[in-house]
């Protein structure tokens, strides 16, 4: 839990208390925790003895009462927790070798618990921010142009007042302090009036944390990955708040940013930038991005939906379906248990299609073609303002690799990780056909079981839980493809941090995207589509038939199917997971210390030794992740449905205020990581949007009927609208040319005997001279949705490249200040010479030599 400090309580705490050492002087940069060796009882001691390379034990003579195994067990725990004690020794020696100086505490409070206390001197700070390359502001201050753009954004920011959280920082500054990489040689140049507060406490943990601890755990690590299992027991816990501010920053955090109350206000990226980092600020700050540009997107979703339920009452397919004069027999949906049934019984599920089927359908396919593009834009806009605010644009990462391996070393792990993805992939795969055959299966045995009158609930019923099965499995198996890549990523060894977490992003965003989408895929693209046709079905597993799509065609079950796995996702897996999960792990690590103990220890522990409770930050790969996967939900199949952008929205505005409530309240502080953008991310995100434009091309086409309403419209309507459609979409198929064993056992359900029933597709009627063939219908139809495909695509992605190309990618604005601050730091430096040479001529107390004159001869 979060506790409250008022400012007079604050400056009244015991030095103790507060983040400093005993002296109450030095201040804590950063903890480490580690287990402390539990006492042994006098009659199970050993003696101990240490060489110079390991240990020697000397064993006592066991009671003859004593469990050998035991002790033996006993003796080997000894064993490694002296050598862990040892290595910890060694470690801490290294870090004073380095100029940290440190404190320990060692089970005051918290039994089994140890705290090493780190305090890096000013000299240490000023050497590893020269090695990092921190730019710091200088003396100079400049003042900002006055540019329309600045002018454009103080008047925004005074409309949106209201929505601006109560920080003190929103309001726009005319000044802004030069910025320069620091150096120990230039020091006059920066502000080092207080030299406490010129390091914050952001930049003094990451210096601690990036550089003196990494190199220490790669030297000791024989091995990339032993800094992953945390070497010699050491645990990363949130590092101590540094200042009065700094508690009072937290508190703004908690107030202004982590409440659900203010869901409809801005975020404070500067200030959650100030205390967590550039990279957790850049995440929310791209995440503020996104549920901004879905605000548009949702409303114009809603209208293409509304569009729909207004014009459903005048479609004319949808009345021909309801219309019971036509009196259309269609032909059984499966084998024997499924007998003749009318056409007028698909009227409802016509009618649902048509809100998600319509002509607005193209329109809002192509709006979310664009939308996608100036997305991307906008945030590379204001990826770059953030980077000049945050005096970033000059920031390169570079890493030490710390591996070096042949191609001939890293062979078989790369073999083992191909066989493992293409297995994994065939796993989804195979997930998905036992899916389908469920839903087979259990339709033909409730069509044989049921009554009459429940066999029209039959086909909701099976979509239903099929979906729900579909959700439980993507669930459960994400959690085991994430763990898997991670697997496979050590297995590869990469060379560097950064290559590792993209490489694993990538393989988990392979596996976790099929493991999404490979069911809305088989949905699109493939079902009913290769089923065969009457008399001629296509079987699998012996005497099951595939299923077939529904009188209006497959878009309805996809468009289920999107949102109970999209809505699934994101209250189950999203939410649910993160809120009860780490409530759970906290309840679970207070329960070893019994309640009335304590509530004593919360009056008096100090600030890390309460964070010691809180979970561990494990990075934000799963938070890009699951928006990543949102935002494949948004755009690829957003022509089947219109409503996506809407329920994305709905679940960003909850999803901001609860990882800022996560961050705040239930996570160690985690390190604050330099970053300049958001990585591979933006690969991937510009990479759905590209693949959106073509599988919204082929929904279009293949998976609605919006080209076959088109082509009958224009070629084949006498009248030039789509009164007959229906009628044209459906073949004869003659009864007595059932396969045998295939006819329905009912063939009198409907009260007369049928000789002739219809059924969907293009196909010549039995009495033409090719029977059961593909039509010119289907062969004119095929070539329009061809033609549909190649001119959607090509058109929108050059509408897509030409507003990417229209939108700069840098602010003129930004750009003009960037320009403006290399000049200025020319100047500063010219201007710091022509001082120094002047200081020089002024302190030199030699006099000039004078130029001696020649002697007359007398």
């Amino acid at each position: 839990m979060l506790v409250y400090i008022d400012l007079g309580d604050v400056l009244n705490l015991d030095a103790k208390l507060w983040p400093y050492f005993q002296d109450g002087l030095r201040r804590i940069d950063y903890v480490l925790t580690y287990h402390v060796q539990k006492p042994q009882s006098t009659h199970k001691q050993s003696s101990k003895s240490c060489l110079c390379c390991g240990f020697r034990r000397e064993q006592k003579n066991l009671p003859a009462h004593e469990d050998p195994e035991l002790a033996a067990q006993e003796q080997r725990l000894d064993y490694h927790e002296d050598d862990q004690r040892l290595r910890r020794e060694e470690f801490e020696e290294n870090l004073r070798e380095m100029g940290l100086e440190m404190e320990k505490e060692e089970g005051t409070k918290l039994p089994g618990v140890g705290f090493l206390k780190i305090h890096a001197p000013w000299d240490v700070l000023c050497r590893e921010a020269e090695f990092m390359k921190l730019k710091m502001p200088t003396i100079k201050v400049y003042c900002l142009i006055n540019s329309i753009a600045e002018k454009v954004n103080v008047f925004i920011q005074k409309v949106t007042a209201p929505l601006q959280p109560n920080v003190g920082e929103n309001q726009t500054e005319n000044e802004k302090p030069l910025s320069y990489p620091f150096s120990r040689e230039k020091q006059h140049l920066f502000d080092l009036s207080d030299r406490n507060s010129f390091f914050d406490s952001k930049t003094r943990s990451s210096i601690v944390s990036t550089s003196p601890l990494r190199k220490l755990f790669c030297l000791h690590s024989q091995g990339r990955f032993k800094t992953q299992s945390m070497l010699y027991e050491w645990k990363l816990n949130r590092c101590s708040r540094m200042y009065v501010i700094l508690v009072l920053s937290l508190q703004i955090l908690y107030e202004q940013w982590a409440s659900y109350s203010i869901f409809y206000k801005y975020q404070p990226i500067g200030l959650v930038r100030k205390y967590f980092g550039e990279k957790v600020g850049l995440y929310f700050a791209w995440l503020g991005v996104y549920t901004q540009m879905l605000i548009p997107a949702a409303i114009v979703g809603v209208i293409v939906f509304l569009y729909g339920c207004a014009t459903v009452d005048d479609n004319i397919p949808s009345m021909e379906v309801c219309d019971e004069r036509n009196n259309i027999t269609m032909c059984p949906m499966c084998d024997r248990a499924c007998s003749y049934w009318k056409l007028v019984t698909a009227c409802g599920t016509a009618r649902a299609s048509h809100l998600f089927d319509n002509a607005a359908t193209v329109f809002f396919a192509i709006f979310m073609a664009l939308w996608a593009t100036m997305f991307m834009e906008h945030w590379k806009r204001r990826q770059m303002r953030l980077n000049y605010i945050w005096d970033l644009t000059s920031f390169e990462d570079a890493e030490v690799r710390n591996v070096k391996l042949t191609c001939r070393d890293r062979m078989p792990a790369y073999m083992t990780i191909i066989v493992m993805m293409f297995f994994l992939i065939f796993v989804t795969l195979a997930i998905v056909f036992g899916v389908v055959l469920y839903r087979v299966s259990i339709m033909t045995a409730l069509h044989m079981s049921s009554t009459p009158t429940f066999r029209t609930n039959i086909r909701a019923t099976v979509k239903t839980t099929a979906a729900i099965i579909n959700l439980i499995i993507i669930i459960i198996m994400d959690e085991v493809y994430g763990a898997i890549a991670r697997w496979l990523t050590i297995m590869e060894v990469p060379k560097t941090d950064k290559s590792f977490e993209e490489r694993l992003i990538f393989k988990t965003f392979i596996l976790k995207f099929a493991n999404a989408f490979t069911p809305i895929v088989y949905l699109a693209f493939f079902r009913g589509r290769i089923i065969g046709r009457p008399g001629k079905y296509l079987y699998v597993m012996g005497s099951y038939r595939m299923e077939e799509c529904a009188h209006a065609g497959c878009l309805m079950e996809l468009c289920i199917q999107l949102c109970i796995t999209m809505l699934g996702k994101q209250l189950i897996q999203n939410n649910l997971f993160e809120i009860g999960v780490p409530k759970l792990k906290k309840m679970l690590r207070q329960r070893k210390i019994d309640k009335k103990h304590q509530e004593e220890l919360n009056k008096t522990l100090h600030r890390h030794e309460k964070d010691h409770f809180l979970g561990p930050f494990v990075g934000l790969n799963p938070e890009y992740m699951e928006m990543i996967i949102q935002f494949g939900m948004v755009t690829l199949f957003v022509a089947s449905f219109p409503l996506a952008p809407l329920f994305a929205l709905l679940n960003n505005v909850i999803e901001i205020r609860l990882d800022a409530k996560k961050f705040v309240t239930e996570l160690r502080r985690p390190i604050a990581v330099r970053a300049k953008d958001i990585g591979v991310w933006y690969t991937l995100l510009r990479g759905i949007s590209k693949v959106a434009v073509i599988v919204n091309a082929f929904v279009i086409s293949f998976t609605s009927d919006f080209i076959p309403r088109l082509v009958y419209q224009h070629m084949y309507s006498a009248d030039g609208t789509l009164h007959g459609f229906v009628n044209h979409t459906l073949s004869y198929f003659n009864v007595s040319h059932f396969q045998p064993g295939t006819e329905p056992m009912q063939p009198m359900h409907l009260g007369y005997k049928v000789e002739v029933c219809r059924y969907k597709d293009y196909r010549d009627p039995p009495w033409s001279a090719t029977p059961y063939e593909f039509s010119r219908e289907f062969w004119a139809i095929l070539a329009a949705r061809l033609a549909f495909v190649i001119v959607f695509q090509n058109v929108v992605m050059l509408m897509s490249d030409f507003v990417d190309w229209l939108i700069p990618d840098i602010p003129k604005d930004i750009s003009i200040q960037i320009h403006k601050e290399r000049n200025l730091i020319v100047e500063l430096f010219m201007k710091e010479e022509r001082g120094k040479k002047y200081r020089n001529t002024i302190g030199d107390p030699s006099p000039q030599p004078l130029r001696s004159r020649p002697s007359s001869q007398a």
